[in-house]
C-alpha cells in the first residue's frame, strides 16, 4: 500500500437488507472483487442524508480504493469530496442527477412497462399499483414505465398505495387496497419483498385466491419468487450482469481516474410463473 499509494479497499456501502435481492448482490460483489485482490468492508446506512454523511465519513478514514452505493443514494457534497480525492463511486441499482457518478441498473423502465403489458394482455379491468419508496429512483422508474404502458393500452390505474418498502407499512397497503368490495383484480407491486407480503395479506387474511380473484406480478426475481408457496410472476433483475459492470467500472476508475463515469442499465425479462392470470399465447418461464 505505501509503494502504490492503494488500501486494496472497497467501500459497500447499503441501507437495508430486507429486500432478498441485497444479500444476494452483496455476496455477489464481494465475491467478484475478492477475485480481483481486493478487500470488502461492509456498511448499513440509511437513506437520510446526516446518517448517510456520517456513514461516508467513516468509510474514507479507511483510505479506499473505491465505493460501491447499493440502494442508498448520496449527497452532492460528499459526492464532491470524493471526486476531490479521486475516489471514484458506483451506484449499484440506483440513479441519481449527479454527472460525477456511474451508475448500474436494470432498465427498470421497460420492466414496468412488460408487466403492464402482461396484466392488460391478461384481460385485467381493474389494475392497482403498490408502491415503494418515492425517493428511489428504482420505484419512479418502475412506476413510470408501468403508467406509460397502461395510457398506451388504453387504461388508467385503478388504484395506488404505498409501500415504502416496508414490511409493515405494505401489510397495511394491502389490506386497504383489498378489504373493500370493489378490489382489484391484478396488482404489481414494486419489488419482490412486498409482493410477498401482500400475497400473505391476500390469501391468508382476507381469504381471497391468487390468480383467481386477483392477479399479482413483482419485480427482482429472488430465490423465493420460484418457491411454490409464492410461484411469483416476477420481472427479474440479471444481477449477475449488473455486479459484472459494477465491478468493471469501479475497477476502470480506479486504475484511471480520468475514466468518464458510465450509466449502464441492463435489460431483464418477465419470468412467467402461477401468481397471475396467463394470456393467451404465453407459457409458464
Amino acid at each position: 500500500s505505501l509503494i502504490t499509494g492503494r488500501s486494496r479497499i472497497i467501500g459497500l456501502v447499503v441501507a437495508y437488507l430486507n429486500n432478498q435481492f441485497y444479500p444476494q448482490a452483496v455476496e455477489k460483489i464481494s465475491k467478484a472483487l475478492q477475485a480481483e485482490g481486493y478487500h470488502v468492508l461492509i456498511f448499513m446506512a440509511s437513506n437520510a442524508e446526516e446518517n448517510l454523511d456520517r456513514v461516508l465519513d467513516e468509510i474514507l478514514d479507511y483510505q479506499v480504493d473505491g465505493i460501491i452505493a447499493a440502494s442508498v443514494a448520496l449527497s452532492s457534497d460528499f459526492a464532491a469530496r470524493c471526486t476531490q480525492e479521486g475516489v471514484p463511486v458506483v451506484l449499484f441499482n440506483r440513479t441519481q442527477d449527479d454527472d460525477r457518478l456511474s451508475a448500474v441498473t436494470s432498465d427498470n423502465f421497460a420492466g414496468g412497462v412488460k408487466a403492464a403489458e402482461f396484466l392488460m394482455a391478461g384481460g385485467h379491468a381493474r389494475i392497482a399499483h403498490i408502491a415503494g419508496w418515492d425517493g428511489a429512483s428504482t420505484q419512479r422508474d418502475r412506476e413510470s414505465g408501468f403508467m406509460h404502458a397502461l395510457q398506451q393500452g388504453g387504461h388508467s390505474l385503478f388504484a395506488r398505495v404505498d409501500g415504502r418498502f416496508d414490511e409493515e407499512t405494505t401489510r397495511k397497503a394491502a389490506r386497504a387496497l383489498f378489504d373493500r368490495p370493489d378490489y382489484p383484480d391484478a396488482v404489481f407491486v414494486a419489488n419482490d419483498h412486498m409482493a410477498f407480503l401482500a400475497m400473505d395479506v391476500i390469501r391468508h387474511e382476507l381469504g381471497l385466491r391468487v390468480p383467481d380473484d386477483v392477479s399479482v406480478v413483482g419485480f427482482d426475481d429472488v430465490p423465493l419468487a420460484a418457491w411454490a408457496s409464492y410461484d411469483l410472476t416476477t420481472v427479474r433483475q440479471p444481477a449477475n450482469a449488473m455486479v459484472a459492470h459494477t465491478v468493471t467500472t469501479l475497477l476502470d476508475q480506479i486504475e484511471d481516474n480520468e475514466a468518464a463515469p458510465k450509466r449502464v442499465s441492463i435489460d431483464g425479462p418477465l419470468v412467467i410463473r402461477g401468481s397471475a392470470r396467463i394470456p393467451e399465447g404465453l407459457t409458464r418461464s
